[in-house]
């Protein structure tokens, strides 16, 4: 896995790169963005490693997946991406954490995610672009996840997938560890200028 100062290097690179190739001023993807000029300033001066929200809420405003803000190389035509590659976004007290495994935004915006929650905890997550859609897959524990208000449980070797284009919420309210693979898709949109 890369350093941390590696990753904050390359999340500075990327979104100063990505910005400037869209030919937005910091003023302008602080606006769409929702994130201060003052943190998109430091994130790219390398001042500050941003949280998982702060990068959604940026890669969302370039129209970029949160694995290129993070990508430490050139993306080749094919990308094997080995373990010690794969870079941790959250991770908390309790044992749980986000693992981005792998990510495009080419022709639509794709990633896929390692999730772990330990028993009694949750993550809340912010609502993506409209049309984004996430389906999951449940390899140990049971999942709660709540949309709009709604629970559903997923069981081990279940599926679901739902519009999360609204907050959600990803709970363990078991006692054993719960682990889940996760696919985002967001649909590509032309950003105006």
């Amino acid at each position: 896995m890369p350093d941390p100062e590696t990753v904050t290097a390359a999340i500075a690179t990327n979104v100063r790169a990505q910005r400037a190739h869209r030919g937005l001023t910091l003023d302008a993807l602080a606006a769409r963005s929702g994130v201060s000029r003052g943190m998109l300033v430091q994130i790219e001066q390398c001042r500050t490693n941003p949280s998982v929200s702060t990068l959604t809420r940026i890669a969302d405003a370039l129209g970029v997946t949160v694995a290129r803000l993070v990508e430490v190389s050139d993306t080749p035509v094919v990308r094997v991406v080995h373990a010690s590659d794969v870079v941790t976004l959250w991770r908390s007290d309790k044992g749980g954490s986000a693992r981005l495994l792998v990510g495009s935004d080419a022709p639509a915006i794709l990633e896929l995610w390692d999730w772990t929650l330990a028993g009694g905890e949750f993550h809340d997550g912010d609502a993506h672009p409209a049309g984004t859609r996430e389906m999951l897959t449940i390899l140990e524990g049971e999942l709660t996840l709540s949309v709009y208000g709604h629970s559903h449980v997923v069981a081990r070797d279940e599926a679901v997938l739902f519009s999360a284009d609204r907050p959600h919420r990803y709970a363990n309210e078991g006692t054993e560890p719960l682990r889940f693979i996760m696919v985002v898709t967001e649909p590509r949109e032309t950003l105006d200028q």
